[in-house]
């Protein structure tokens, strides 16, 4: 029994690589590629109103993001599943990108392996999740925190302990060296302790106190 092909929509601002789709879905059975727009805000005016099954969308468009796109795309009677793509592999992003309604998260570049795989486990599984998206969600619940220390303060203590240097940290969280250091002084302040060694060995006491009241 033949099978209706799937109906694609895909919004990304990067013309360039238009071509790439339509190559991608030309003489492809189980899936048909019915717009290509450059924003979300072009899609929503000059759309044909066909109800897509899938919707691959860019986080980062010009007017209306991707991720507050969800909202509108939601609307369709299709209730259509809503890939997210990005050059960004960023936890808050794909956090909010999920928290939004977003059914699934792919990193650029794309192959048309990835993408037809991740469209096909959307359609079968109703969500998709790529190694590394899924290895930085799980990393994310892993992160130790102390409730003493502010979030940017409980980022570099987290890099100080895997060993990274000052600089590295700098590079890291994009901030300046000087930033980090400023950062770090506040945490020995906190901590009572005049060094990196005795830093990281008061911190150690504190991770294991936090596991033995959990």
């Amino acid at each position: 029994m033949k099978t209706n092909p799937l109906k694609i929509v895909i919004i990304d601002n990067d013309e360039k690589l238009h071509p790439l789709y339509h190559f991608y879905f030309s003489n492809e059975p189980l899936y048909e590629l019915i717009e290509i727009h450059t924003s979300v805000n072009t899609f929503l005016s000059k759309s044909k109103r066909e109800s897509p099954d899938i919707i691959v969308c860019e986080v980062n468009l010009n007017g209306i993001s991707g991720i507050d796109g969800i909202q509108f795309f939601n609307r369709f009677s299709s209730s259509p599943k809503i890939l997210m793509i990005s050059q960004e592999s960023n936890f808050e992003i794909i956090k909010e990108a999920f928290k939004k309604g977003a059914n699934g998260f792919l990193t650029k570049p794309l192959t048309k392996n990835r993408l037809f795989n991740a469209i096909a486990d959307l359609h079968q599984h109703g969500v998709v999740l790529e190694h590394d998206v899924a290895k930085k969600i799980i990393h994310s619940f892993q992160i130790k925190t102390f409730d003493r220390f502010s979030k940017k303060e409980n980022q570099i203590i987290e890099l100080l302990t895997h060993g990274y240097t000052y600089k590295m940290i700098a590079d890291r969280l994009c901030v300046t060296p000087s930033a980090v250091n400023f950062h770090i002084q506040n945490i020995y302040v906190k901590l009572n302790v005049n060094s990196k060694a005795e830093a990281l060995k008061k911190l150690q006491e504190l991770e294991i106190r936090q596991l033995n009241a959990a």
